[in-house]
């Protein structure tokens, strides 16, 4: 139930339309239920007595009856639908929001598959069940009770039969909720699978047609499909349960009212009206057990996925800006003072270890390592993407713990080693670094990127669009647009994590000269070339997570055997750079 409170919360304006609905649904309701008593009434006064004015008369009251039923109906049915269809965007937006606020260990702990179901499937299944289970919701309640009320006022003996026969329908309906309560649970992270498989081959689907591996993504995809269906069998089988249930105590209900019923009109203590009109209250009521089993099974499902979305809602975020922080960065310089780190706190071994490092303002600073040595960990702690798990780490003299987050991260500009465009034009996209930046500004960026040589082939220029994802544009020239992109945003630390590994070399030294003019700016290159580094400040040589040397390309050249492996392979000895 606290879940359900919660969800409410979301209702927001809508809420209204709810308790305008729910009230419509009880004027429906008793409408309804005064029919059979004017029924009663028409078969055991009028046709006995032969009244055709009073026939009229009731069978008119029975035509109001039935027309303000169907009216309060209709109106209902336009407000539920303006609720849950409004619940539903309030919960995708939400749930957005909160993934946008998220830090990038809180997404370490959901699969894009699963954030992705969780903002559609499970939205669409609150929705629906708002949709079709708040009438039953509200109505099988009221029908029930003033059901068996006037059916007791029309017999209490009778009365008896169906409220023997209603507890046993009643414990037969909670044994198969209480069952199919966790299947719900485990259908929707089949469905999880099943989405993450998909995104993932979509996304991979080029490298799948040249490996020629559709074959095994078809075994994968009809595996996860068959887990699919199997646990959907199970689940919605056991679901329909309720049906034969439903039937078996109905009917049973209904042979025992109509004996004993037939009982007292052979002994002259019940008329044939009364009986027609409680046996109608008596379909009425068992329909009510059945809509409350349908809407508890409704119920059951939307909370699995409820639960699904609250986590998404609840998930605390790690990093966030302290109650009073620094909103300016006064320049680049970044200290690193005894910074150890690990993506989990019950990680073996820390992915950093007691790394100290000064670069000033202004610096250009190559990074080099091998595979896994940290790099990439090491430069998305400056714009505070992960927190440092020990010592400290200065931007501009000041804790990046002490910033506001945006501020801090508008003052660093990173081109990430995965490559990201958006569908849209190249202006659209190149506007991240600066939503008013003009064509002039935008083509001077280009050019220090190296992106003006192919956008000035293209015959739309800047308006070219580049497709989902920059299909358009080969990676080299994805590349050098994050580039143009990054330098637009004007920082004060630009960071190029391995970001020109798919541009020739000689395109490469023109963004460095470029780069290079820019000495208001602290440039941290991350590199697997020599030649990518070997101009800057300083050299920084990372080694399984710590630093393993720092100095400039002579100084490294003549004193560290990592740096001289690295220039004897990829310069042939270093002799004509040293």
């Amino acid at each position: 139930m606290s879940d359900l409170k919660r969800l409410a919360a979301y209702l927001g304006p809508y809420r209204r339309d709810m308790l305008l609905g729910a009230l419509l649904v009880f004027v429906e309701t008793a409408f309804e239920l005064v029919i059979p008593v004017l029924m009663a009434d028409i078969i055991d006064v009028g046709v006995a007595s032969r009244d055709v004015p009073m026939i009229l008369r009731q069978g008119a009251l029975m035509g109001a009856c039935a027309v303000i039923s169907l009216l309060t109906g209709l109106g209902y049915t336009r407000f539920a639908a303006r609720a849950s269809y409004g619940l539903g965007a309030h919960l995708r937006a939400a749930e957005f929001q909160a993934v946008q606020r998220f830090a990038f260990s809180n997404l370490d702990r959901f699969d894009a598959g699963s954030l992705v179901t969780r903002m559609t499937t499970d939205v669409t299944v609150v929705q629906n069940a708002v949709n079709g289970g708040f009438r039953p919701l509200v109505r099988s309640p009221v029908m029930f009770v003033m059901g068996i009320g006037l059916s007791f006022y029309m017999d209490p003996g009778l009365t008896l039969v169906f409220l023997v026969c209603a507890p046993v329908l009643a414990v037969a309906l909670w044994q198969i909720v209480r069952r199919v309560a966790p299947m719900y649970g485990r259908l929707q992270r089949a469905v999880d699978r099943l989405n993450g498989v998909v995104q993932e081959n979509l996304t991979a689907i080029r490298a799948v047609k040249a490996f020629v591996r559709g074959e095994h993504e078809e075994g994968r995809f009809q595996e996860v499909n068959a887990a699919l269906a199997g646990t959907s069998q199970k689940t919605f089988c056991t679901a329909v349960l309720n049906v034969p249930s439903l039937q078996f105590t109905m009917y049973s209900c209904t042979v025992l009212i109509m004996w004993f019923g037939g009982q007292k009109i052979l002994a002259g203590g019940l008329a044939v009206g009364q009986l027609t009109g409680f046996l109608s209250y008596v379909m009425q009521v068992m329909n009510s057990l059945m809509l409350i089993s349908n809407t508890f099974l409704l119920l059951t499902r939307s909370l699995a996925s409820v639960r699904r979305i609250l986590e998404v809602l609840d998930e605390p975020v790690e990093l966030r800006s302290p109650a009073d922080p620094v909103r300016e960065v006064a320049d680049g310089s970044v200290d690193f003072e005894d910074v150890s780190f690990r993506y989990h706190a019950d990680a073996q071994a820390d992915a950093l270890s007691h790394v100290t490092l000064h670069i000033a303002a202004g610096q250009t600073v190559g990074i080099l390592g091998g595979t896994g040595s940290a790099k990439t960990t090491l430069v998305q702690l400056i714009p505070r993407l992960y927190d440092v798990t020990g010592g400290r780490l200065l931007v501009g003299g000041r804790d990046v713990r002490e910033y506001d987050l945006t501020a801090l991260r508008d003052a660093v500009a990173i081109v990430l080693q995965k490559n990201v465009l958006f569908s849209g034009t190249v202006r659209e996209n190149l506007r991240w670094g600066d939503a008013a930046v003009d064509d002039e500004t935008l083509w001077a960026a280009c050019r220090d990127a190296c992106a003006d040589e192919f956008l000035e082939r293209m015959p739309r220029g800047l308006d070219s669009d580049l497709g989902q994802g920059g299909v358009n544009v080969s990676g080299g020239q994805k590349q050098r647009l994050c580039i143009a992109r990054a330098l637009l945003k004007k920082p004060k630390i630009l960071i190029f994590d391995d970001s020109t590994s798919a541009v020739d070399t000689a395109t490469e030294a023109k963004i460095r000269r470029a780069l290079a003019r820019r000495t208001d700016v602290t440039k941290l290159i991350i590199a697997q070339r020599v030649l990518s580094v070997m101009d800057a400040d300083q050299i920084v040589i990372l080694d399984d997570g710590r630093v393993h040397a720092v100095g400039t390309h002579e100084t490294l050249l003549a004193s560290d055997p990592i740096y001289q492996e690295l220039c004897h392979t990829q310069l042939k000895g270093g002799d004509a750079v040293g």
